[in-house]
């Protein structure tokens, strides 16, 4: 009997790396893993370790600004990651082996003054200049109104896309049928690729919060219930509109918030289908508990449940505010990352 995640795997999970950190990708590639993300965070957390000083330093020697040497670093561990993977890229034909490279998160920086139009555009020029010439890259790119208004031309050109900071099915379905309506313009559908990454730990979060009286059945559902409801909806869209590759739902975000929690209450909550992208600490955890995981997606908690949650949750309050949230955990790091790149060039 498989256990841990070679479990979650036959379970019809595939699974993710949240992380481009070279030895973890490989960790995860022995592990099963068949793909990868990054964003500011990640990067910022690597550049701190002190282990890419000399490559700064490289970097910095050949004339480029802070923000070059952050993005060059970044390109390089992203491109890094896309050779570990290559090889699954090409045996599902496209269908997984991808990288996500999150595009610059200032370009939502309220301190900038960019107008709506000139956000859509950088967006779109970003997309279409990292994307290029990178086979198994995935351009994630933020659901905030400039980043969904750039779906479409970016879909239009052929570019690869992680829709990311997604939180409930009003958000994913805007983001969806922008992409789409792109999609439909391509010649071919043949190479159309698409995920949708929907965060799952910060809903229960925001849900204790906002919510605290929840009955003890209800309690901690909220995340799980939001995401398998947005897990069947998608399967259902892209059944009626069929296409070469899956166009899948990543749960992000399934690193438990709360002290004292089941690390894999996530990993096994959603085990059975499309895709997880775990934090290396929760794959750990998973791999080491001797659980089976099962396909557990399509099974939902008694109406009663599920009618509390609809009655106490304001689902579009709720993305409002996660959305605001998570534009600024991501705005904040990549600040933090153009600081360390400086302090490190003139240390």
């Amino acid at each position: 009997m498989a256990t841990g995640l070679a479990s979650l795997i036959a379970s019809g999970t595939r699974l993710w790396l949240d992380s481009v950190d070279p030895g973890l990708v490989r960790e995860a590639r022995a592990a099963g893993a068949t793909g990868a993300t990054s964003n500011p965070v990640i990067i910022a957390d690597l550049v701190k370790g002190g282990r890419f000083n000399d490559r700064i330093a490289a970097l910095a020697a050949t004339g480029i600004d802070d923000g070059g040497v952050a993005w060059a670093l970044t390109d390089e561990l992203v491109a890094g990651a896309e050779v570990e993977y290559l090889g699954v890229w090409e045996a599902s034909g496209g269908d997984d082996g991808w990288v996500s490279f999150e595009l610059d998160p200032l370009i939502e920086d309220p301190a900038l003054p960019m107008t709506h139009d000139e956000r859509v555009a950088r967006y779109v020029e970003l997309g279409l200049a990292w994307s290029r010439g990178h086979r198994n890259r995935m351009i994630k790119v933020p659901a905030t109104a400039a980043g969904i208004a750039a779906l479409e031309p970016l879909a239009a050109a052929g570019v690869p896309l992680n829709v990311t900071l997604l939180f409930t099915h009003a958000q994913v379905e805007q983001a969806r049928d922008a992409i789409w309506r792109g999609a439909s313009r391509l010649p071919s559908l043949g190479s159309f690729k698409s995920v949708y990454s929907v965060f799952v730990s910060r809903v229960d979060v925001w849900a204790a919060k906002q919510a605290p009286d929840l009955s003890a059945a209800a309690r901690g559902q909220t995340a799980i219930v939001n995401a398998k409801r947005i897990w069947n909806a998608n399967r259902l869209f892209w059944q009626r509109h069929p296409t070469p590759l899956a166009q899948s739902i990543v749960f992000a975000s399934t690193g438990v918030k709360e002290a004292g929690a089941d690390p894999c209450l996530y990993v096994a909550a959603l085990a059975g289908a499309d895709i997880q992208t775990n934090p290396p600490a929760t794959n750990r955890a998973a791999d080491e508990s001797g659980r089976e995981f099962t396909r557990q997606v399509d099974r939902l908690p008694p109406a009663d449940v599920l009618a509390e949650l609809d009655a106490r949750i304001d689902g579009a309050r709720m993305g409002t505010e996660l959305l605001a949230e998570g534009i600024a955990k991501f705005v904040a790091p990549q600040h933090d990352l153009l600081a360390l790149v400086r302090a490190k060039r003139t240390a």
